[in-house]
């Protein structure tokens, strides 16, 4: 079995918790994920099966969009709705539809943030989160993250009340914390503020309507079907440049061969396709000028 499954995420239950339970629906170890969600968040979370853990990192790299809810006037100690409360400030300004569209789109492209204390991110080689809950807060290193569309999902023309809240679509790339963006969303308004929602609508290639729920999944399991909703691996790195072998060079590259680069290389990663199946992802040579060389051979049987 070896493909990709996107599994829509309930609520409640950690990446690792779904890639566990997955191992024991498929009665297989070779289960991977790509990329966590806190365990309040819902939505797309795309499984690598067998040989498909071998693109986890294409998929993890792809863009992601996410739709979520802002609160204006409370910060938390984890930036979402359910840490402790830090700040707190009632809302006595009205916003008009333009002040928070401005607020919002003053985001888009490259930006800055700093990891939370309650995150994953590796400092000194202990999670970020493990400090937190020894109640330290340490130096974490900023990361360039890019914000690629940011969209207001709320109809009205004019926001106000002692706590405003409201949803927006973001499409945005690897390592971005959409929990920070709604505290700085919060800050530009000039009041504290968190993420109260959260749905991870897209991951790379795959968006809610290609997910399945743990339910259908034992039942696709229980009647043997489950290879039907399988995606090939193709489809995880579907975003790279793809080459055509002859018959020739697809032996050489399932055997992992360096090659001569073509005279039209393209300045990437490229899946190299034989039949309509990719053997293996290449790139140009770090030290040998005009020789290409295999990243990952996928398929040598």
């Amino acid at each position: 079995m070896n493909g990709i499954l996107p599994l829509w995420k309930p609520r409640g239950m950690t990446s690792h918790d779904c890639v566990f339970k997955v191992r024991k629906i498929l009665k297989t170890k070779k289960v991977g994920h790509t990329g966590t969600l806190d365990p309040e968040v819902t939505g797309v979370l795309p499984l690598c099966i067998g040989r498909g853990t071998k693109i986890a990192e294409y998929i993890m790299n792809g863009g992601k969009s996410y739709e979520g809810e802002v609160t204006i006037g409370r910060a938390t100690t984890t930036e979402d709705a359910w840490g402790e409360t830090v700040s707190e400030k009632n809302v006595i300004d009205s916003f008009s539809r333009d002040q928070i569209l401005n607020t919002l789109h003053s985001f888009q492209g490259e930006i800055t943030q700093t990891p939370p204390m309650f995150s994953a991110v590796k400092v000194n080689g202990k999670r970020l989160y493990e400090y937190a809950r020894e109640g330290k807060v340490i130096d974490r290193p900023s990361r360039k993250v890019i914000i690629h569309h940011i969209e207001l999902l709320d109809d009205r023309e004019v926001f106000e009340g002692e706590r405003i809240s409201f949803k927006f679509r973001v499409s945005c790339s690897k390592g971005t914390y959409i929990r920070t963006l709604a505290v700085e969303i919060g800050e530009k308004l000039g009041y504290p503020a968190h993420m109260s929602q959260l749905c991870r609508v897209r991951s790379a290639a795959f968006e809610e309507k290609d997910c399945v729920t743990f339910e259908e999944l034992e039942e696709l399991a229980g009647s043997g079907e489950v290879e039907k909703i399988l995606f090939p691996i193709e489809t995880g790195i579907s975003h790279l440049p793809k080459w055509n072998l002859s018959d020739t060079l697809a032996m050489k590259v399932k055997n992992g061969s360096v090659l001569e680069m073509p005279n039209d290389w393209p300045d990437d990663q490229v899946a190299m396709n034989h039949d309509g199946r990719t053997l293996a992802i290449y790139q140009a040579h770090p030290e040998k000028k005009g020789i290409i060389k295999p990243v990952k051979v996928l398929f040598n049987d």
